[in-house]
């Protein structure tokens, strides 16, 4: 809050309401769609190897990150852009390509950071609907205008958990103006294994107005380190490297992220596990009489909507959860306050989620 005689801020900043995480105060977190098998091994050691050098400035470049990424996912290392969190280059972008007059466009049930972006730099963020909780190519062309200058597409989304299919984003792409970035947000992108998906980064490779985002805060399972990166056209990389800060990602992030994403045997198992207890999960609660919308990332959206009166309230759910020390995800500001998005943990974890639910119901 802001003295009326102090400083204040540029006209916009006190619209942004402050994006609000998980909670963490609890001894089950399932509210922030961390990995249920935590990091790899091979990371936490090279982690803690690093604590002799902590006195030292880490590699502005990231060359060595940049360089097993490239090597993991067969990209050009000189087109990779590390940040502190894929959030990082999201808001580089942003502060890169729009301000004050400008228009960012984004899926209705989009990740929040993207509106928080965009009223940051003074641009005005616009939503198009979605449909079934999916986004529409159709409705998200329909709100391009000459102002528009980010589009920005989670695939698959945050928090409903569905995707468009490379050939979808191949026609949204299509019918942008040449002088519109899209920006495809993949964060979710290591549980797909769908043969109709890609990440985007084939339209990386042929265009100059696409850029592609990821982050080693999910199935790698090192959201504390805070590490992003994307993959972009020549062009916009060398705009992101003269904005973000020198020393954007910290040399124990560096050396993590290099064991993390080396470990291919390790990444393997979070994703297996992930589609098993996925599935076992939504079928479980779907047997309890609740709603849980088809998911392809490590996450489900269950719908409290139409349960009998006293049942149907999604908060008083969480509330009911929380009390048993289990942490889940309430979603009235993304616009679907009858929901849950409840992460996918471990075995032991997900019974218990299960259990506490059909309890809740019979309460």
């Amino acid at each position: 809050m802001t003295q009326p005689n102090g400083p204040q801020p540029r006209p916009g900043i006190l619209d942004i309401a402050a994006y609000v995480g998980g909670e963490h105060q609890g001894h089950i977190r399932l509210a922030s769609n961390e990995g249920a098998l935590g990091p790899s091994p091979k990371a936490m050691e090279a982690y803690g190897a690093a604590a002799g050098t902590l006195h030292r400035y880490p590699d502005g470049g990231s060359a060595a990150l940049r360089g097993a990424i490239a090597k993991r996912f067969n990209l050009d290392a000189d087109r990779i852009v590390c940040g502190a969190g894929s959030d990082e280059i999201i808001s580089l972008l942003i502060r890169s390509y729009a301000g004050p007059g400008d228009e960012v466009l984004y899926s209705q049930y989009g990740f929040l950071m993207y509106p928080i972006g965009a009223k940051s730099v003074g641009a005005t963020p616009v939503t198009a609907p979605e449909d079934g909780l999916t986004a529409s190519v159709d409705n998200l062309l329909a709100r391009v205008t000459p102002r528009t200058r980010l589009v920005f597409l989670a695939n698959p989304n945050n928090p409903t958990g569905t995707y468009l299919p490379a050939s979808e984003v191949a026609r949204l792409h299509a019918g942008l103006p040449p002088d519109v970035i899209l920006v495809i947000d993949a964060a979710y992108a290591e549980y797909m294994n769908k043969d109709d998906y890609t990440a985007g980064e084939e339209l990386v490779e042929r265009f100059p107005n696409v850029v592609m985002t990821r982050t080693f805060s999910k199935i790698f399972a090192l959201g504390s380190l805070r590490i992003g990166w994307c993959y972009g056209p020549a062009g916009i990389v060398d705009v992101l490297n003269r904005v973000r800060g020198p020393f954007n990602v910290s040399n124990a992030a560096h050396v993590a992220g290099v064991a993390a994403v080396e470990d291919a045997e390790f990444l393997d198992r979070s994703r297996r596990h992930n589609e098993q207890w996925r599935e076992w999960f939504s079928a479980t609660v779907r047997e309890l009489g609740l709603t849980v919308h088809p998911s392809v990332t490590n996450f489900v959206l269950v719908d409290f909507k139409g349960q009998p009166a006293g049942k149907d309230d999604a908060e008083a759910a969480r509330q009911f959860l929380k009390a048993r020390g289990i942490l889940v995800r309430q979603m009235p500001s993304y616009g679907l306050p009858s929901c849950l998005r409840v992460t996918i943990g471990t075995e032991q974890e997900m019974h218990a989620v299960a259990d506490a639910l059909r309890d809740f119901l019979k309460a």
